[in-house]
Parts: C-alpha cells; structure tokens; sequence
C-alpha cells in the first residue's frame, strides 16, 4: 500500500498489466494455496486453464461452490487437496471427477476439507483481518463439525453459550475475473458479486483477469464499482471472455449449453482427459479458445450494449 501511495504522490505509474501466461508463471508456484473465486459468474476458467497448461502440482484450491473449473483442475493432476463448501456442476449436474477421487480414490485420492458456504466467507473474513478465528452460528445441528476437526466450539468470554469458529484462510494466491481494471490495477465488478474482495485481502498475491483494461479516468468516474483497490492487486490480465461458461454481467451470459454437456464429459475420464487436451492443452491461450467455441455461439452469448 505504501509503495503504491508513494508512486502516485511523485506522480508515477505501477503498470500492474501483464499477459497471463506471465502472471501465473510469477505468482502460482507448487505446493501453494490457490483461491479462484467468483460466484455464479465472474468465474476465472481462463486463469485455471493457464494453471493446467503450465503444469502446476500439489495445489490446495479453495472456493465456495466448486465448480466445472474444479473438476478440470482435479482431472488435470493440478490438486492435491479441496478446501469448499456446496460442491455442485452449476445445477446441472455431478462433478464426477471429483467424485471420482473423494469416493474411490481413482485415479488417487483427493484431501477435502469441507465447510458452509458462510464458513468459507468467514474464514476469508478472518484472513483478510488477521484474526484467530472466526465466530458463526450456522453450524448448530450440521454434522459437519464431526466431519471436519477445524470446526471448532469455543466458551463465549461474555458469559454466552459456547459458540462456534472457525479459523483464518489465507491463501498464497487469490485470483478473480472481472469486468474492468485501470493499468493501476484498479479492479471495478458489478452484478453478483460473492467473497472476491474478502479472498483477495486475505491472499499474500491478488491476480486479476478482467474483460477490458480502461483508462483511469473511467474508474474515477464510477468508484463505487471498485471492488479491490490497486494496492490489493499485484497482477492485472486482459481476459475478454475469461469467465466462460460463467458469465460476466453486461458482457455476455452463462453458457448453459456448455454446463449441460459438462456431465457426460465429467462421467467417463478417457472423454474428460480428451476434452482438457482438445480445449486447453492443445489450445494457446483464451483467444484461440474462443475461436474454436465458434463467432456464432459466441454472438449469441453476448449481451450488447454495457451499462
């Protein structure tokens, strides 16, 4: 924060703007605790895909709601360990590679640690602000504190009935989509938004795909969409359609198509391990993606006219 402070008082510019292939090359190393977040939309698959393509290893991945992009993470044999809450295919569907490593362990097992949706924003919470822990009610009757030992009850210090925390989650890396950033690396995000602020204050490292760079003036004049400030941020990528199948609000919409299709493919290993060949490993980058998902699949995607 200071560094940034300094440069903007002796009026010079910290291009945070980078491509993605060198953003994850910098930031996301072996072994690391990797949180790739957004809910429902605003999902970072293209950032994910760039991690599968450089062949990252040992990873713990968090995220509320685990998603498509999880189950290719998992099948890539970038994941070594889960750590979610609600683990569905966007409502249309199993994610069976997942499944696949937690019930059988086939190919190999897979650690998950698991919590509520509202475990996980807590814990991101209590990272972002340094505390020890975080208290919640919502465990009251779960089993999931049976399941899980970092659930935990502690006595109330006000004299109140004991209650239960649970602690901070700090992850080496945070990385999000969203719809625009200034070359400061001021992040700006609307529609749905979930626990990217909370992840990425919590994070050592903050990578941010967004689908345009504009200039500082345009973030100025609408500062209540900036969700992470540039000093929160150290790596800003230019992704247009870096959501998809997610969406991003007032760009394009969910590719319900692709989810749908998604199961099958999940299903059998050999026909996900093609596709993780076919549309990443053999695939360059984003825009070659979008090549290949066609101008006319993608024109019907598209929303027009942004707000």
């Amino acid at each position: 924060m200071t560094a940034t402070i300094a440069t903007k008082l002796t009026g010079e510019v910290t291009d945070k703007v980078t491509d993605l292939p060198a953003a994850i090359a910098a930031h996301v190393r072996d072994g690391m605790t990797v949180a790739l977040e957004g809910f429902g939309h605003l999902i970072p698959f293209a950032a994910a895909h760039e991690i599968i393509r450089q062949g990252r290893r040992d990873l713990t991945v968090c995220r509320m709601t685990p998603d498509i992009m999880y189950d290719q993470l998992v099948a890539a044999g970038c994941v070594s360990k889960l750590v979610a809450s609600f683990f569905a295919s966007g409502s249309a569907g199993s994610l069976h590679e997942v499944r696949r490593r937690i019930e059988r362990a086939d190919p190999e097992p897979l650690e998950v640690e698991e919590y509520s949706h509202y475990g996980m924003l807590c814990r991101y919470e209590a990272g972002a602000a340094n505390l020890p822990f975080f208290p919640l009610r919502s465990y009251a009757g779960s089993d999931l504190p049976k399941l899980n030992p970092n659930i935990r009850k502690v006595a109330d210090p006000f004299g109140g009935p004991d209650i239960y925390v649970v602690p901070p989650l700090k992850p080496d890396v945070t990385i999000v989509h969203a719809q625009r950033a200034d070359r400061l690396g001021n992040v700006q995000m609307w529609g749905i938004t979930g626990a990217q602020q909370e992840a990425a204050y919590a994070a050592t490292r903050v990578i941010v795909t967004v689908e345009e760079i504009v200039e500082d003036e345009v973030v100025r004049a609408d500062p209540n969409r900036t969700l992470l400030p540039a000093h929160a941020v150290d790596a800003v990528v230019e992704v247009p359609g870096g959501a998809h199948p997610s969406y991003t609000h007032d760009h394009y919409v969910r590719d319900n198509d692709f989810y749908r299709a998604w199961e099958p493919i999940s299903r059998d290993r050999t026909q996900l391990l093609a596709w993780l060949d076919e549309w990443v490993h053999d695939l360059p980058d984003r825009q070659a993606y979008l090549a290949k998902l066609g101008a006319s699949r993608w024109s019907e995607l598209e929303t027009g006219e942004r707000a």
